[in-house]
């Protein structure tokens, strides 16, 4: 059915028009004397066709026009205007406008359907094409998840091989990263920021793969030969993921070589400070320390969460962000929650 929005100061006319358009057959006409009345209407919905005379009080069809094209998604619609025989500068300066046919009056009823059945079927090859590229659009989106989620997938994995050489667990991966998009989300980070972060988190600690395991594995406190090969694996993550077309790889990439910065300028590898280190790596970093001490292993009891909060809130503005931090405490019932879903001795996937 092709909705017909027809505009005329006129009783007469809109029912002569009005009638025309019936006989045409599967048309729906909706009829204004008031041109600024359809102008509100054309706000709300979307006419296949766009009758308009041009005479008329208040707002002439030249002016109607101008404002119809203006509406966001109207700029395609046919648009027909009424005009007098002897308006032929009108009739120019319509179409430089945005018109698209014209009738003279009085109304031919032959030259009338002709015309209207050809902008109609303009508008129905519009509307098919438009169909035709959500579909192809829908398409595209349903094989780039495809590709998206077997991405994630190995970025998990990857995540998970750094993990394995480690005394962390595959939870551990899950719990940061959602307590890095809690920390994103407080900060009122976009949508796709919020996403990207969950994603590239995991891969904060991949360069330990490249730690020996004398060093990584050793239960006691490393000496400081052996810490600042530790801190070797900020540079091997970044160096590991720099190079990738993929958004997810390059991000976690930034969260690999900044999330042991300090707010202060004391951390490594390159002692950045404050709003000088990537924003990922001062969310990643809250969100890995508060795991890392609320987590039990081999080598350590886990701290309280009283202990562990206190540790962040004493950290403010020295190791970390103080912005990350209060959005970390402001969704303490997510975190929570997170603590709840992902237990050490379980691994489900992001």
């Amino acid at each position: 059915m092709n909705t017909v929005l027809i505009i005329d100061d006129s009783d007469i006319n809109l029912t002569l028009i009005k009638a025309l358009v019936l006989k045409l057959g599967e048309c729906q006409p909706v009829l204004h004397e008031d041109p600024l009345k359809a102008l509100e209407w054309c706000r709300e919905n979307v006419p296949d066709l766009v009758i308009v005379d041009y005479m008329m009080p208040g707002m002439d069809g030249l002016r109607f026009i101008s404002a119809f094209r203006a509406l966001h998604g109207r700029n395609e619609i046919p648009v027909l205007m009424i005009t007098a025989s002897d308006q032929k500068d009108v009739r120019y300066e319509a179409l430089l406008g945005g018109a698209n046919d014209f009738l003279t009056k009085p109304v031919d009823r032959v030259e009338f359907s002709a015309r209207v059945r050809n902008m109609l079927m303009l508008r129905q090859g519009q509307k098919f094409l438009a169909d035709r590229a959500r579909h192809l659009e829908d398409l595209v989106d349903e094989r780039t998840s495809e590709i998206r989620d077997r991405e994630r997938e190995l970025i998990f994995r990857i995540s998970r091989a750094a993990e394995f050489r480690d005394p962390e667990t595959g939870a551990h991966i899950q719990r940061m990263a959602h307590y890095s998009q809690i920390i994103a989300r407080g900060l009122d980070l976009e949508a796709s920021k919020l996403k990207l972060i969950l994603e590239a988190a995991p891969m904060h600690d991949v360069g330990k793969i490249g730690i020996p395991d004398y060093i990584l594995l050793k239960p006691g406190k490393l000496t400081f030969e052996e810490f600042e090969v530790m801190k070797g694996h900020a540079r091997l993550g970044h160096e590991l993921l720099k190079d990738s077309r993929s958004e997810i790889m390059q991000a976690g990439a930034e969260v690999a070589i900044s999330h042991h910065e300090k707010y202060d300028g004391s951390g490594y590898p390159h002692g950045l400070k404050g709003q000088a280190i990537p924003l990922f790596g001062r969310i990643v970093a809250v969100a890995d320390v508060f795991d890392a001490l609320t987590s039990e292993r081999p080598y350590k009891k886990a701290w309280p969460l009283e202990d562990a909060v206190r540790f962040l809130e004493e950290g403010r503005g020295k190791h970390f962000d103080p912005l990350c931090v209060e959005a970390f405490l402001a969704g303490w019932d997510a975190v929570l929650d997170i603590r709840r879903r992902f237990q050490d001795e379980e691994v489900p996937m992001i």
